[in-house]
């Protein structure tokens, strides 16, 4: 299992401190992400407690962002049992440093039960993951044309592995997609790979609300941060083979954006939803460095 790899499974692997409470480490400083707790990596610990306190499958989850993580020391998460039926069960779970709440989520889960089924089928056509190149495949044109801080972000090494299609071209719609996949093998633990999903599952997103502006919420000219997040599971997958994430933003104003993405697995099954509304505010280089 490659070395990044390995580290996430640790950090998702939660230390239980007393009933309904846990301790969530954060990844070596050698990571990136580590000026403030990334996002999908308290999503995904927070999945990971309410995991740990009921014994059904979770397919909802909703959650807001409330203050940027200290990295430098470990997350505390309490889980509140809300509601546990025949078949369905709530959790709520909450994210605290230094004594505050940092994030909020409420989780639903759902004893597996036959029912109905259909999808909206995939619209776009895209390659296959081995037709799109990896990062460190790209011709040198195309990364010469990304600005530096996203040619940064694209080249870091992670433990999830990004194929991004058509990255750095013009876009006339905000829309893109990418294939993305843990970059290694991961245990036959079904709720390890919904909480990988969870993690891979803020990644990127946000950038969708400013594609169509010729910026970048990576950008200095950009202050972005996650607003909140919710993501629905549909249907099983494993998040260490090749999941196609596309990813649109109906809407931006007020200096925030919506972003939604639909993730697919090769048979182009739809296994999971998510929205996302992030602040985008445009403020000088300046400014964001102050900030």
């Amino acid at each position: 299992m490659p070395n990044h790899v390995a580290e996430l499974v640790d950090v998702l692997d939660l230390e239980p401190l007393e009933e309904n409470l846990f301790r969530g480490s954060n990844p070596p400083e050698s990571w990136p992400f580590r000026t403030r707790v990334f996002g999908g990596q308290v999503l995904a610990q927070a999945l990971v407690a309410a995991q740990r306190t009921v014994d059904l499958a979770a397919h909802s989850m909703h959650a807001y962002f409330l203050l940027a993580g200290d990295p430098t020391i470990p997350i505390v998460y309490e889980v509140e049992r809300v509601r546990d039926g025949r078949s369905f069960a709530t959790r709520r779970t909450v994210a605290i440093q230094h004594g505050r709440p940092i994030f909020i989520m409420s989780v639903s889960f759902h004893r597996e039960e036959p029912g109905l089924e259909h999808q909206l089928d995939l619209e776009m056509v895209v390659p296959t993951p081995e037709e799109v190149p990896g990062i460190e495949d790209l011709p040198a044109a195309v990364l010469e044309r990304l600005p530096q801080p996203v040619r940064d972000y694209w080249m870091r090494p992670r433990p999830i592995e990004l194929r991004p299609i058509g990255l750095g071209e013009a876009r006339s719609a905000p829309r893109r997609a990418l294939w993305f996949r843990a970059a290694g093998a991961l245990a036959d633990d079904p709720g390890l790979h919904r909480a990988v999903l969870a993690y891979a599952s803020d990644m990127t997103l946000l950038e969708a609300t400013t594609l169509v502006h010729g910026t970048s919420v990576l950008g200095q000219n950009i202050q972005a941060a996650s607003l909140d997040h919710a993501l629905w599971l549909h249907r099983p997958f494993r998040a260490d083979d090749w999941l196609l994430y596309t990813q649109d933003s109906p809407s931006a104003s007020g200096a925030r954006g919506l972003a939604r993405g639909l993730v697919y697995d090769r048979a182009a099954r739809l296994v999971a939803s998510v929205a996302q509304e992030g602040l985008i505010r445009q403020v000088t280089p300046t400014a964001k460095a102050s900030a």
